[in-house]
């Protein structure tokens, strides 16, 4: 087994790299921290500067000159699209309460992602290849806002039984709406991504598909999330027994791609 050494791949990235990754971490770090100190207006306004710088150190370690990918931009790229979609969301539901929660996540996935950037992409690769690798981490984000609001609805609850204000800021029926509706539209894309990755896994990788840890666990993940929905729509399962249904499968996804490219960077020391 051979582990990576984080400190020698933090000393071969780029200075810009290493600067964008810091600011946008710091700017997350102040409403984390200093949540309760902060008033509203200014809390929102550190959250959209690292969010902001978050996009921008995404951007150059995706699309520079050495484009990278692994397990940990994986995530970063995920925590980015949460805030994204809570960025949208607090326009609409400008009561929702979950910032500290939520620049902290961003910070983790920052520095994460600055530590472990992941390997080279093929240069010789389809250039159909991004817009796949785009829509199945764009469904890995619709999941975890999914995780993220169920986790609030979980906690809206626990207050309405202790008959407490409730810390979230919206309604409990609100928030299982929110949750199913991301949910569905991250079966969708998953779904899309694995017809895809069936249909042309060859123009996609060079190779013929194949069964393989990725492959099992994403199509377990996908099971688990059909059940959700058809237990929903035809038992209508909420509560506790969904979002149990919903963090299995949000489990079993991340260990689909980020588990198997941890294993594989991380233990190993092997880009493929």
């Amino acid at each position: 087994m051979t582990l990576v050494n984080p400190a020698t791949i933090l000393a071969s990235a780029s200075p810009l790299s290493v600067a964008l990754a810091l600011a946008a971490a710091l700017a997350y770090a102040v409403p984390a921290a200093a949540a309760t100190r902060l008033s509203q207006s200014a809390a929102r306004a550190a959250l959209l500067v690292a969010w902001l710088l978050h996009g921008c150190w995404l951007l150059y370690s995706l699309l520079g000159e050495a484009s990278r990918f692994g397990f940990a931009p994986a995530v970063s790229v995920t925590a980015w699209l949460v805030l994204t979609a809570y960025a949208v969301e607090s326009q609409v539901f400008p009561q929702l309460r979950a910032r500290w929660a939520l620049a902290g996540l961003g910070a983790a996935a920052v520095l994460l992602g600055l530590f472990f950037p992941g390997s080279p992409l093929p240069q010789q690769s389809s250039r159909w290849l991004a817009l796949h690798i785009a829509v199945g981490v764009a469904s890995y984000g619709l999941f975890a806002a999914a995780v993220v609001h169920a986790w609030l609805m979980q906690r809206t609850e626990k207050d309405m039984r202790l008959a407490a204000p409730t810390e979230t800021g919206l309604p409990l029926l609100t928030l299982e709406r929110l949750t199913f509706r991301f949910v569905a539209a991250g079966f969708v894309l998953l779904s899309a991504t694995l017809l895809a990755g069936f249909l042309f896994s060859e123009d996609l990788y060079g190779q013929v598909w194949k069964w393989g840890h990725k492959t099992a666990f994403s199509m377990l993940a996908w099971a688990t999330f059909a059940a959700l929905l058809v237990g929903r729509a035809r038992f209508g399962w909420r509560g506790r027994k969904a979002v149990r249904v919903l963090y299995l499968g949000a489990g079993l996804l991340l260990l689909a791609y980020v588990g198997s490219r941890f294993v594989l960077e991380v233990l190993l020391g092997r880009s493929v």
